[in-house]
């Protein structure tokens, strides 16, 4: 009797161990980055920093570059994507499983750049402006830039697609373009050449969703915990940005592939600026629908709400956690 008794213990004391240890290995989840931005490095920083791993998320960082990064979300390839809303909903309305989570940039943020012999709109004028891919953000973004400085995109330049932002500061560079839209570090480099710096959109506040935290709907249902812990870490990711600067540029110098301290320093006054509650903002998003709709008009009939789940965002917020990590900073 005795003996049973004890190998009985003995079982159980093993299942428990197993248990435990299951429970303790780290879950995966696959996260996406559409472009080698500032705002698409959170969390890759997050994962360095370590606050993945102490959520207990084993989290694999992955570049699904450009029109490929919703795609590759859509077809369960990776489980949540840091891509521009311009991106997104196209293919959220296609699959309304696709859904963000949360933002980055409510605003409008590149800045219109030109080759030194530009000095002012009269001189752009007949010239050739160099973009990403035409209709996307970086258009649209010069576009904005364009009318600031009172020119027409359709009459007074041409447009240049470039077909990836890696080789617009390139072609400034030697010419190809006269004037372009860059983001850190590319406009560390342009003023170093001499560059002139014709309209800072930032300065504007244009509202326009920019970067988002996108995943599925599917994920947040069958795996709440998971998500919120994932939020919870790149919330952490973004307070360490506005926080710790010689740790995060640290970080960002193997994210951008760079060790140039003044490029890094720009690149992280520029993420600084990211709002500590990282929500999408539905009126941003508004902006970016009234784009789409630009080309194509099926884009009138939706509304942001469609396209956003504050859930797991709000929870995190309600319980206090952002509030009180900003509030350990002040101290």
């Amino acid at each position: 009797m005795k003996l049973s008794i004890v190998l009985i213990a003995v079982v159980l004391v093993g299942l428990a161990v197993e248990n435990a240890g299951a429970q303790s290995k780290p879950e995966r989840l696959r996260i996406g980055y559409a472009a080698r931005a500032v705002a698409h490095s959170v969390p890759f920083v997050a994962k360095e920093a370590g606050f993945f791993a102490e959520e207990g998320i084993n989290a694999e960082i992955i570049h699904t570059a450009g029109s490929i990064a919703p795609m590759a979300l859509a077809a369960n390839e990776v489980d949540m994507t840091i891509m521009s809303a311009y991106l997104m909903i196209p293919v959220s309305v296609q699959n309304r499983d696709v859904v963000m989570v949360g933002g980055f940039s409510r605003y409008a943020s590149m800045v219109l750049v030109a080759r030194p012999e530009i000095k002012s709109a009269h001189d752009l004028k007949g010239k050739i402006v160099g973009i990403q891919r035409p209709g996307d953000a970086y258009e649209k973004s010069a576009r904005f830039a364009l009318r600031h400085i009172g020119l027409d995109a359709d009459k007074d330049i041409k447009m240049l697609a470039l077909g990836s932002n890696d080789v617009m500061w390139g072609a400034l560079n030697t010419g190809r373009v006269s004037a372009t839209v860059l983001s850190p570090p590319g406009t560390l480099f342009a003023r170093r050449a001499g560059m002139n710096f014709m309209v800072d959109l930032t300065d504007l506040k244009l509202e326009y969703q920019g970067s988002t935290i996108t995943t599925r709907r599917s994920l947040i249902q069958k795996n709440p915990q998971l998500a919120t812990r994932a939020v919870r870490a790149i919330v952490r990711g973004v307070h360490l940005f506005k926080s710790r600067k010689d740790e995060t540029m640290r970080i960002l110098s193997k994210f951008l592939g760079t060790k140039d301290p003044e490029g890094l320093i720009e690149s992280w006054e520029y993420a600084a600026k990211m709002p500590s509650k990282t929500y999408a903002v539905e009126s941003a998003v508004q902006a970016v629908l009234d784009h789409l709709a630009e080309g194509q008009p099926k884009y009138a009939q939706y509304k942001p709400a469609e396209f956003i789940d504050t859930r797991v965002l709000s929870e995190i917020d309600k319980s206090g956690y952002i509030d009180k990590l900003y509030a350990s900073q002040s101290r």
